[in-house]
């Protein structure tokens, strides 16, 4: 999958999870660019992003995370 389509599907997570239509998520999108975006939605995030792809992220994976591009990345790593 490339990146274009897993960012697609990653902006309907954010928008379902956050709750917020306006969203548009880019690969340099970072937590502090979406005001809803805070410490508990991080982690609604990543499960739904889990459960969406069907993938596991380990803790450092997620931790190394500066932006979504990173979160990208990590998820084709794994044959996405």
């Amino acid at each position: 999958m490339n990146t274009i389509d897993i960012l697609s599907e990653i902006n309907e997570i954010f928008i379902d999870t956050l709750d917020n239509e306006d969203i548009v998520i880019k690969e340099e999108t970072q937590a502090s660019d979406i005001e809803e975006w805070d410490s508990l939605t991080h982690i609604m995030l990543v499960v739904a992003v889990e459960k969406h792809f069907k993938i596991k992220f380990t803790s450092s994976e997620i931790q190394s995370w500066n932006n979504v591009g990173e979160m990208v990345k990590c998820i084709q790593s794994k044959g996405v």
